[in-house]
């Protein structure tokens, strides 16, 4: 029986051969067909969202497909565009947006930007890795947050980034045994502690990175395996509109409600069990 980490490692030992696959089933190969035909016939913001296909297949690729039908949104995105901090795409709380503003710059770039040849193939390339991600899930949601996790934790700068997305936050949940409810209500304390857990350094070291992943797919099989009666993790479309405040509430029993400075793991100790302790101090990475 194949075990969510002997998945997890097949398919990123193979990964350019598990996209191929991906990319050529004929459901995704006909999609990414019809938009590279199709994509440089926009000339505006307006042809873009009034295109279902082509704008469902450019939210599929940056994790917002389920946003396909909110076109008031993704027009008001666009037009916002990235260059000011205070733009929308900048402010949602989902970093997906900014992602898709930018790829999708009309206001700065203009609209011929969007069908380049590199564009394309960019968005064509997440659209695949977007569809091989959730067809492992399918089977066993497991391999997906872990393929998740080894793409996307690289891109977080902060305690609060994992803090507002609920799949890392389960992953780094379950690597570390740390129970999903909390009593704490100290934001800035809870993510000083997750940033020390796993530092932006440890999550940028593909070494390091490796080992984490690796650990949580150990952990993911000894608790939600044959035999277990847990429920297992859900995974979440990448278009979850979590935010920190949100998201922390499912993170750190007790955790430091009374540390604003967020002061190292020491003073977190009362936040966690004795065995989860041990646990954190006995895990160290390699390289």
């Amino acid at each position: 029986m194949s075990t969510t980490t002997s998945t997890y490692l097949a398919v990123t030992q193979n990964l350019t051969r598990y996209q191929t696959m991906t990319a050529d089933q004929p459901a995704v190969k006909t999609a990414s067909a019809y938009y590279a035909a199709n994509i440089g016939k926009v000339t505006s913001i307006q042809d873009f969202v009034s295109n279902y296909r082509l704008l469902s297949y450019a939210l599929d690729a940056y994790g917002l497909g389920d946003q396909v039908n909110s076109k008031a949104l993704v027009t008001q995105v666009l037009e916002g565009g990235v260059s000011s901090s205070k733009s929308l795409a900048n402010t949602l709380s989902n970093p997906n947006w900014a992602k898709f503003a930018a790829a999708f710059n009309f206001v700065g770039q203009g609209a011929s930007s969007v069908s380049t040849s590199s564009a394309i193939q960019t968005t064509t390339s997440d659209y695949v890795e977007q569809k091989l991600e959730s067809d492992e899930g399918q089977q066993n949601p497991g391999v997906q947050l872990a393929l998740y996790f080894q793409r996307v934790a690289p891109t977080v700068s902060t305690g609060y980034g994992i803090m507002g997305d609920e799949n890392l936050l389960d992953v780094v949940q379950t690597i570390f045994g740390l129970p999903p409810e909390t009593a704490g209500t100290d934001i800035a304390a809870e993510a000083s502690v997750i940033s020390k857990l796993v530092p932006t350094s440890t999550l940028q070291d593909p070494t390091k990175l490796q080992q984490l992943t690796e650990r949580f797919t150990a952990m993911y099989d000894s608790t939600y395996g044959p035999g277990s009666t847990a429920t297992p993790l859900t995974v979440v479309s990448d278009s979850s509109s979590a935010t920190p405040v949100s998201a922390a509430t499912t993170i750190l029993s007790g955790v430091i409600s009374s540390n604003s400075s967020g002061g190292g793991l020491s003073s977190a100790a009362a936040a966690f069990s004795s065995e989860t302790m041990a646990s954190l101090q006995g895990f160290t990475l390699g390289g």
